[in-house]
């Protein structure tokens, strides 16, 4: 009786141990992602070209925990409103765009650089109040909107790093345990407060965080591709075992462009077997050219691994 319970045991470790994607090692995959709404100029789900080998997931910005006040918001200590681009981006949208496609889905993320023209702080009064109505004002709009996950893209903070890592590691690992969302996204960038906050939550909490939007966009203008391989390396370090996805922007900003070698970066990456996915931010910014790197990525991505 004894050895049977051992032997069942041992499977049962080594179903966790290697079939689990919490411990999964990062390899290549098709993710494609891409951030949606946050500058108001009318983009659809529907203009954005999604190709069929790949695992597309827009991401809506933002959700914000500050009033809607038009002159001066002011924080709320998790009760989240929506800021993105709603006369476009409406949840019969979403479910458009899902049942179009069944590659697609959609998150929101959390945060953002700024709201009404000021810095957007991540500001709780406690953890727990913090943590209780965000997972309350949250699963309402997740479920309004029909979406799949969420993102975190706080960048300013009135908070230490333990207690963002608790309030927002609790809030996630709440919304999975409920069955609210399926997966969730962090995305730091080269900064040191902000990282400080980031690898305190990836310290406590990355088993419940699936990707890292790392913002490598932030980086200098002109980045060179070997620079942009020596950033990666270094984020590996820092997020450990975490599915680290490439990165560009289309609205200007800094980082390795696709002008500049962005793709054969990432040639160079899957080669090496890491790249995971990338992402841009974002589609309000690609709109005026036609969506042309969007469709590069998702080409390289969906060729076999």
């Amino acid at each position: 009786m004894e050895l049977s319970k051992i032997i069942v045991s041992f499977f049962v470790i080594h179903f966790l141990l290697f079939q689990s994607p919490i411990y999964a090692a990062p390899g290549n995959s098709n993710i494609f992602r891409e951030y949606i709404g946050a500058e108001f100029n009318n983009v659809k789900f529907s203009d954005v070209p999604i190709h069929s080998g790949v695992e597309f997931h827009f991401i809506l910005s933002f959700a914000i925990d500050y009033t809607m006040s038009s002159s001066s918001p002011s924080p709320t200590n998790g009760q989240f409103n929506v800021f993105w681009d709603t006369d476009n981006l409406t949840p019969s949208a979403v479910s458009a765009i899902k049942n179009q496609h069944s590659n697609v889905k959609v998150a929101l993320s959390l945060g953002g650089d700024s709201v009404g023209g000021s810095s957007a702080y991540f500001n709780p009064s406690s953890v727990d109040s913090w943590v209780s109505n965000a997972v309350s004002s949250l699963t309402d709009i997740i479920k309004q909107y029909n979406l799949d996950g969420i993102d975190i893209d706080y960048e300013h903070f009135q908070a230490d790093p333990n207690t963002f890592a608790e309030c927002i590691g609790k809030l996630i690992t709440t919304l999975k345990n409920n069955g609210v969302i399926s997966f969730a996204s962090i995305a730091p960038y080269d900064d040191d407060e902000v990282q400080s906050h980031y690898k305190a939550l990836w310290k406590s909490y990355s088993q419940v965080i699936n990707y890292v939007n790392f913002q490598f966009y932030a980086y200098d203008k002109g980045t060179t591709v070997s620079q942009f391989m020596d950033y990666f390396s270094t984020q590996r370090s820092h997020y450990e075992g975490g599915r680290i996805l490439a990165s560009f922007g289309t609205d200007g900003s800094g980082g390795l462009s696709p002008e500049n070698g962005f793709f054969t970066a990432c040639s160079e990456l899957k080669s090496k077997g890491e790249l995971v996915g990338i992402f841009v931010w974002s589609a309000d910014d690609s709109k005026s050219n036609g969506f042309k790197y969007e469709k590069q990525s998702q080409a390289l991505l969906a060729i076999s691994h």
